[in-house]
């Protein structure tokens, strides 16, 4: 037994190879990819310019776009300086691996990476501002007379503008029928024992029919179908009023489903501290469990109106005379689709600062939880 003891113990005794580290990558190959993109796009802008000065429409447009285009090529070059600092940091890579300095290497080789994949996604957007600019002067600038033409924008601007007021109005006036039909659907679908059984199939018939017919339809049939039936009181809406009808009575289905979902996600423990303390059903919905799930549901509820304000320009095929409807009169007169574009510029302009809102409220409640957690 001695010698294979000592046997062990010398191999024991034996020092432990210290382990390999991983290989140093190189970020050659992806500054090399850099440096084509790069390059393309500044082609790609410089073909551009040179399209701008030679075909476009002389006049505003002219000096927009060569403005425009020209800073686009001046961007397009500036995505070289990231890729010459990050050739440079892959050659300090280089020399920290070749005198055994593994952790500089590394360090330089992510920092050359880096700065590689930044002048690659700098120029994606530049190549397409760069597209787009070439899709206007195609056919001899065909597409930017026809959609962009600054002198007929500006003709149009004012009439299109005034009757956007319109969408505004049957916007505000719908958003603030849907918050209120919504919640009472919202609360049908929910009342509780056999009672409310027959209020629960009720509104979940509602919110499946109207979630699934589109709201042109609803629109249509509301604004033409209720005056060719002669139904006493909705005969007499008019165009304006039977647009917020329709809206309402389609948008009631999804924000209804939104409030449900809010309703649902409040802990069952609040309603049942409620019910203990004595509320009954009723006030504990309308005291305990609604307040707190309007605040959970405001984000989707925003979204969904911005989708309301979108759909007004469908009111158009029951003649509410709105912005799409006027837009279109200067369209079929003058055979220029530019005042529709005032339209969209419109939608745009109301849109985006909502859509923001909506970001920074979803932000804030993230933020909201992860402290809480």
């Amino acid at each position: 037994m001695a010698p294979q003891v000592s046997i062990d113990l010398a191999r024991v005794a034996q020092p432990r190879q210290a382990a390999r580290p991983a290989p140093v990558g190189s970020a050659r190959t992806l500054l090399l990819v850099g440096y084509l993109l790069s390059a393309l796009t500044t082609a790609l802008t410089g073909y551009a310019a040179w399209l701008t000065i030679t075909v476009a429409e002389t006049g505003v447009w002219e000096i927009i776009l060569g403005l425009a285009t020209s800073v686009v090529v001046v961007l397009a070059l500036c995505t070289f300086v990231p890729l010459a600092r990050g050739s440079k940091q892959q050659a300090t890579s280089a020399r920290a691996l070749a005198a055994d300095n593994i952790v500089e290497a590394r360090t330089y080789r992510s920092r050359a990476g880096q700065s590689a994949w930044i002048a690659i996604g700098s120029c994606l957007p530049i190549i397409f501002i760069a597209t787009f600019t070439l899709f206007l002067l195609a056919n001899d600038h065909a597409v930017q007379t026809t959609f962009f033409d600054a002198s007929f924008m500006a003709k149009s601007f004012v009439a299109v503008t005034v009757a956007f007021g319109e969408n505004i109005k049957i916007a505000v006036l719908a958003e603030i029928l849907v918050l209120i039909w919504a919640l009472l659907i919202a609360l049908a679908r929910l009342a509780p024992g056999k009672a409310g059984r027959p209020l629960r199939w009720l509104a979940t018939a509602y919110v499946d029919v109207f979630r699934a017919v589109p709201s042109i339809i609803v629109i249509y049939l509301v604004g033409f179908g209720l005056p060719l039936a002669g139904v006493p009181l909705f005969s007499d809406l008019g165009p304006m009023w039977s647009a917020v009808l329709a809206l309402t009575l389609t948008y009631g289905a999804y924000v209804a489903e939104v409030y449900r979902s809010g309703i649902d996600g409040i802990h069952w423990s609040q309603v049942s501290a409620a019910r203990s303390l004595g509320l009954s059903y009723g006030k504990t919905m309308r005291f305990v469990v609604v307040p707190q799930a309007l605040r959970r549901v405001t984000p989707p509820l925003l979204n969904d109106f911005i989708g309301l304000q979108k759909d007004t320009a469908l009111v158009t095929i029951i003649g509410t005379v709105d912005a799409f409807t006027q837009a279109k009169i200067y369209s079929s007169n003058y055979f220029n689709l530019s005042s529709v574009t005032v339209v969209a510029i419109l939608f745009i302009i109301i849109t985006i600062p909502q859509t923001r809102f909506v970001d920074r409220l979803l932000e804030r409640d993230a933020r909201r939880q992860r402290n809480k957690g």
